[in-house]
This record gives C-alpha cells, structure tokens and sequence, in this order.
C-alpha cells in the first residue's frame, strides 16, 4: 500500500496534472493555440480508453507488476521526449504514448490489485490509504511544476519531473507489486458472473452515467481553472495555488466518505456530494473575482473532488464478482475516460464561442446534477449477482462483513 501510495501520487503529477502548467508555454513555444495543445492531452485520455479493457483483462489474468512497471518507465522516456518536441504532430505522438502508460500505471490498475488484495472488509480502507496520499498529487505538483517552469524552462521542467517519474515509480512496481493470494471460499469455487449479466444491469448504466458526469465536470474544471481565475484578474500563482488545493480537498471529500460509509449507503453520500459540487460550480462565475468568495467556491467543488476514485471500485467489487473487477471496470473506462478526454476540449470550445468561462461552469453544474441524479436512481444489488443476500445488503448499506 506504501510502495503504491508513493507510485500514483508521483505517476499522476507528472503525467496528468502537470499538464495544466505546461499548457500556455508549450503553446507559446510550438506557436499555436492552447485549444490545438488541449486537443493532445484529449488524444492522451482517448488512447487511456482505447486500452482500458485489454489492460483490465491482462490485470485479471496476470496481475499488476510487469504492466505497471512498463507503463511508469514508459511514462519517464516519454516525458523525455516531450521536452524534445518541435512540432504539435510530435506532441500528439508523445501524448498518445503517455496516455497507454497511464493506463497501465495509474488507479485502474493500483485499484485492481488493490481488490484483488483485499478481502470486502478492508477493502475500503485499503482504497482510502492509497487515495488520501495520492489526492495529494495535484497539490504536490502543479506548484512544483509551476516553479520549475518559471525558475527553469517547460524543457527542462519535464526533465526534472522524468527524473522523478523513473526514480520514484519504476523500482517500487518492479520490487513490491505481487500476484494476490488464492482465496478459498464459496465464492471461488463457482464460476465468475457472466459479464454478460453484468452488461445487462441497470444499475451498471446508471452508475456509469453517474461517474462518467462526474468525470467531465471535473476534467474540465481541472484545464480551466487557472486560465479562468487569471481572466477574472488573480495572479497567475494564485490562480495556480487555488488550484492545487484540489488535492487537499480530495483527501477530505475522501475520509468523509469512509466514515459515513458506515451508516449511509454509498450511492446517498457520493450523490450528495456530486449535487454539492453542482451548487459551488454554478458559483464560481458570480463568486470568481473576489479572492475569499473564489476559494469558498473551489473548497465547495473540490469536496466531491476525489470521492468517485473510491466510491467506483467499492461499488462494483461488492455488486459483481471480484474475480473479472479490473475487466468489468475496464469497460466502464471506456466512457469514463472518453468524457475526461472531450470535456476538457468541449469547454474550450464553448469558452472561445460565448466568449466567457459563465457558460462553461453553468454547464458543468448542470452536468454535476446529472451525476447525482443517476447515482441516486441506482436500484438495490440485484440477488442474482449476489454473493450471498446477507454480505450484499450489508455492503449496500455501506456495513462490513
């Protein structure tokens, strides 16, 4: 758990959310727009989808140590090569590349051996542990990344952050991550749920609605937000700053989930959370100019920050069977990630068409309570993907075994 606390806080700042720093050098730099540079880190989160159900079933079936540790060494040489880039067809090539390592490295991944792993339990411990030190990741380094840019260059910034990349993530996969110990009991001995069955739930859908919402609201509040609050007249370091606070907040959103986890069903809190995140976001236009009043909104949204990251794989390991999780996971990546890659892209789009970030955040409020609304709908476990009645209703209900 230590070994990949430390490999998806570091994997997930470097090759995700220091994008958001390099986004307005790069552009300046290759002399094109920050909406053509946006249109790689979609290419990147489009090839994470394209790989996200053959990684879950190489997860299934051999485990987490050889992928993860190929990915996060893939993801060092290339963001070497991203330092070297001359050209947006280059870029497109190195983002590409970064985003299949990201599938092979990051939560879904560290998130299937963690279930694996881990008995019902523990489970969500064991995803709390891993996801309170990695929600850290965008407080750790988009500050990091902002100072090397501004104390160094992009180029030389990305070599640093490589440097970090290999030194901090490769070792740590090769030498810790293990196959999982064979359990014996009832549910090993008969044969795994037809994903069919799983495909055919409902409750899948909605779920997958809910978080894909979630999702998008998110990616697009992630890319915009600094260039919102620089437009709105903040300094680009508080800007930056207020940003960062995304992981601090994730982390809270994240133990009051566990906690109330214990007396309220998982899909109320989560949904709850999401219409919060609704409210703040639909704020920030009205609120973003004063300082005080733009932070009140961020705190509200970034509560709900994080919260998907653990809700998702504790849902799903209890309503369907643990032995196809990372494949039956995988296929809900798919939309998922999809959503991450265009509704960063979309909001540029709509930014550059209404002329103004109102619009872009009225949308993504909207979008919030899609999320809530969907996960709310979400019926009961059906008893037909049950363990037995008895585990299943207590998981629900947000109990132990």
């Amino acid at each position: 758990m230590a070994a990949l606390a430390i490999t998806q806080t570091v994997g997930y700042g470097t090759l995700y959310y220091a994008f958001a720093v390099f986004l307005v050098p790069v552009s300046a730099t290759l002399h094109t727009s920050t909406t053509a540079v946006t249109g790689t880190f979609t290419a990147s989160v489009l090839a994470s989808a394209a790989l996200a159900v053959p990684v879950g079933r190489w997860l299934d079936r051999r485990g987490g140590r050889a992928l993860m540790t190929a990915g996060s060494l893939v993801g060092a040489l290339l963001l070497v090569a991203w330092s070297h880039v001359h050209t947006l067809g280059q870029l497109y090539a190195v983002q590409v590349g970064l985003g299949a390592a990201g599938a092979a490295s990051l939560y879904e991944a560290a998130f299937a051996v963690i279930i694996a792993w881990h008995s019902p339990d523990r489970r969500s411990s064991a995803l709390l542990s891993l996801t309170v030190v990695a929600g850290f990741a965008s407080t750790i380094f988009l500050p990091l990344t902002g100072w090397l840019v501004d104390q160094y260059s992009w180029r030389t910034a990305l070599l640093i952050l490589a440097a970090i990349q290999a030194v901090l993530t490769v070792p740590l996969h090769l030498l810790v991550v293990r196959a999982a110990p064979r359990r014996h009991d009832a549910r090993t001995s008969t044969p795994p749920i037809p994903l069919r069955s799983v495909v055919t739930d409902p409750g899948f859908w909605l779920l997958g609605v809910s978080f894909t919402a979630n999702t998008a609201a998110i990616a697009a509040v992630t890319v915009h937000l600094v260039a919102a609050l620089i437009s709105w007249g903040h300094p680009a370091p508080f800007a930056a700053t207020v940003a960062g606070l995304f992981g601090i907040l994730s982390v809270t959103g994240r133990l009051a989930t566990t906690g109330l986890q214990r007396r309220y069903r998982t899909t109320s809190i989560v949904a709850a959370i999401f219409a919060v995140q609704a409210i703040a976001v639909a704020a920030l236009p009205l609120a973003g100019r004063n300082a005080v009043a733009a932070i009140i909104a961020v705190t509200g949204f970034g509560l709900g920050f994080g919260v998907a990251a653990i809700a998702k794989p504790v849902l799903l390991a209890d309503r369907y069977d643990t032995r196809r999780y990372a494949t039956i996971a995988g296929i809900l990546v798919v939309p998922i990630t999809i959503a991450k890659a265009t509704a960063p892209l979309a909001a540029a789009w709509l930014h550059a068409t209404t002329h103004g970030y109102t619009s872009v955040f009225t949308a993504t409020a909207a979008i919030c309570l899609i999320a809530a609304a969907s996960l709310i709908a979400v019926p009961r476990i059906n008893p037909g993907h049950q363990r037995t009645p008895a585990h299943h209703e207590g998981a629900e209900d947000g109990g132990h075994d």
